[in-house]
């Protein structure tokens, strides 16, 4: 199910306050302009809207005879975005980016003249302690980037077995101790509930030598968002989709921001039947860019036309 704009409900533009703060910086935007290039008159779909950044920058190029069509599946975004962007030629729609064949089918669009995804979480979900996103902040283990639907990553971490919790961590995080911390999970859920992130992060930690700068619980806990919202399955589905949303020589811009992502749209691109690659390498930010938001530096884009 999705809720397309005028099944939101209406943001209060009526005063003359500022938009909505956020702590969101969008990233490599220079880089999405110059890949997907918006036209004026154009029809672009942002598929991850988040905090608005780019929706913004690309409704600005394609002008006012243009259409923003702009996604996504966390219905505090939308509303955050709606307050912040007023202009009156986008979309917005409550919908995961693989369910754009039918959002567009809704809207009564064969086909668009770009797409963009970035498949990074915003800024201002992680900063939410009540998301149970981020291991430095303590709040329910929940993960949903979506809470009106899915099953909460605490459901997971006490449902599943020791094998299951194995395979989840090293399959999703990449995490090499994977065993050693399912095996914790088992034993301290015969004593414990594990329902805070403080919970969760604190026996990862027990289990997994510190190595640098990242957290040992960060591997752990990005296996667990992936599966809660099944990242990995609506991507596949949005690339098979995307070509049948976009019109001839249409674009496609992707950002990544770890292996798993980046190698399946690296893949799909190889596709030549459906796509032709327009970068050969990976697109990154810059030394300024990097500085300024520490979040571009494990950023990649992949752009490519439908063929």
């Amino acid at each position: 199910m999705f809720a397309l704009d005028r099944d939101l409900p209406t943001a209060d533009n009526t005063d003359n306050s500022e938009p909505l703060a956020t702590k969101h910086a969008s990233v490599l935007p220079a880089e999405v302009l110059h890949w997907l290039d918006p036209q004026p008159g154009q029809i672009i779909v942002d598929a991850t809207l988040g905090a608005g950044g780019h929706t913004r920058l690309i409704a600005e190029k394609i002008g006012p005879t243009g259409k923003m069509i702009s996604l996504d599946c966390d219905p505090f975004m939308i509303e955050t975005a709606k307050k912040r962007l007023t202009n009156p030629n986008i979309t917005f729609v409550h919908a995961s980016f693989d369910q754009l064949r039918q959002v567009l089918d809704e809207l009564n669009i064969p086909a668009v003249d770009g797409i963009l995804a970035d498949l990074g979480i915003c800024s201002d979900q992680l900063d939410d302690s009540a998301r149970g996103l981020s291991f430095q902040r303590e709040g329910p283990l929940d993960m949903r980037l979506d809470p009106t639907r899915g099953m909460p990553a605490s459901a997971l971490v006490a449902q599943l077995d020791e094998r299951s919790l194995a395979d989840l961590i090293f399959q999703l995080g990449e995490e090499r101790f994977s065993r050693r911390i399912a095996k914790a999970i088992v034993l301290e859920r015969k004593i414990n509930s594990i329902r805070t992130t403080t919970d969760l992060a604190e026996l990862v930690r027990r289990c997994v030598p510190r190595s640098g700068k990242i957290d040992p619980a960060t591997r752990t806990f990005q296996a667990f968002r992936i599966a809660v919202n099944c990242e990995m399955e609506s991507l596949d589905s949005f690339l098979q989709l995307a070509p049948y949303c976009l019109k001839p020589e249409g674009r496609l811009v992707i950002i990544s921001f770890h292996s798993l992502e980046d190698r399946k749209v690296k893949a799909a691109f190889k596709d030549t039947s459906r796509y032709l690659a327009l970068t050969r390498k990976p697109v990154q930010a810059g030394e300024e860019e990097e500085n300024r938001n520490a979040r571009s530096r494990s950023a990649k884009l992949r752009a490519a036309k439908k063929v």
